[in-house]
């Protein structure tokens, strides 16, 4: 019985690296067929982050949400999207610009990342309807649900818009003014087109087979399943997040990682939160005060960060601040169990 034990532990590490090795390698090809298709068509790296790159490496959240929800699993759905959001722009955008600096433009101050503010407060007044509107229990109804649908739909529209109505904009703050077009080749639209398909399916069958194994590892190695899911779960359903922005980060392409970390936020509680209601309302039983103060704290701090030490970036000293809270959040998060 030990030897059968140690034998599929051996399995699943492998399969963990497997999974690693896919998620690395399907970033890669995302990342750079997204910004040959945004070189293509004239738009910015930031919008094709925002939109095929952001929704794309949402997926996995999508799937874990809406199953959940289909078996009425709520707490699963909900907490699923309240981690993976808190992670995004504590660990990601932390990761990131302590990696590259983040430089910003003025639309992303001004418009994008006061949207990402929006749906963070949106699903914090829903948390707090006890207090609100009287209800016994905080719920995210079926009108919720639509009513975030069509703010994604606004969101959608105003990117959409907002990509064709002016040229993209240039950053003078750029860290370090690296452009990605060089002198390489132009790569083919139909390549590219394989090149994100394709990047986007490994990272989410990556990433699955990495949360799967790293949970059975866990399971093998006696830890509970309520460690597993603040840990392994809501951070291994943004593993394709995590490594498109880092990967992007290597290219000097910050623009397309900042982009994902919003359009991966704004698709969670809107799309995902808001489908996920609308097959079957969410009660939020198992949120806790400090998953909502964290998740409102890290928006906060994303739009602070543009006017602190150096304006209009997100700099190393502000993504290892970011990187520190995330700790510290996962701390209290064990700690309460």
């Amino acid at each position: 019985m030990p030897e059968f034990c140690f034998i599929r532990i051996m399995i699943d590490i492998l399969l963990l690296i497997a999974g690693l090795a896919l998620i690395l390698v399907g970033a890669n090809y995302l990342v750079d067929g997204a910004s040959a298709i945004a070189k293509k068509a004239g738009l910015s790296d930031f919008i094709i982050g925002m939109t095929i790159v952001g929704i794309g490496t949402s997926t996995p959240e999508m799937v874990v949400s809406f199953a959940s929800a289909i078996k009425g699993n709520a707490d699963i759905a909900v907490g699923n999207v309240l981690g993976s959001n808190i992670f995004n722009t504590l660990m990601i955008l932390g990761c990131t610009a302590l990696f590259s600096p983040i430089a910003l433009t003025s639309n992303n101050i001004k418009k994008d990342i006061p949207f990402a503010l929006l749906a963070s407060f949106v699903l914090c007044t829903m948390g707090c309807s006890i207090w609100l509107d009287g209800t016994t229990v905080n719920t995210i109804s079926r009108v919720n649900g639509i009513m975030l649908l069509c703010l994604f739909g606004v969101f959608m529209a105003y990117t959409i818009y907002s990509s064709t109505s002016a040229a993209p904009e240039k950053n003078v703050d750029s860290v370090d003014g690296n452009s990605s077009s060089g002198s390489k080749k132009a790569t083919p639209v139909w390549l590219a087109a394989v090149m994100v398909l394709g990047g986007l399916c490994g990272l989410v069958f990556g990433g699955d087979m990495f949360v799967n194994s790293a949970s059975a590892i866990a399971r093998s190695l006696g830890v509970s399943d309520a460690v597993i899911a603040v840990t392994i779960v809501a951070g291994g359903t943004s593993l394709p997040e995590l490594a498109s922005c880092l990967v992007a980060a290597f290219k000097k392409n910050t623009e397309q990682a900042l982009g994902n970390v919003i359009g991966s936020n704004v698709s969670n509680i809107f799309l995902i939160l808001g489908g996920s209601a609308t097959i079957h309302p969410l009660i939020m039983n198992g949120t806790k005060p400090l998953d909502l103060i964290t998740l409102m704290l890290s928006s906060v701090l994303m739009f602070l960060f543009a006017f602190t030490f150096k304006k209009k970036q997100i700099d190393r000293i502000e993504g290892a601040l970011l990187i520190c809270i995330y700790v510290a959040f996962v701390v209290l998060t064990l700690k309460s169990l």
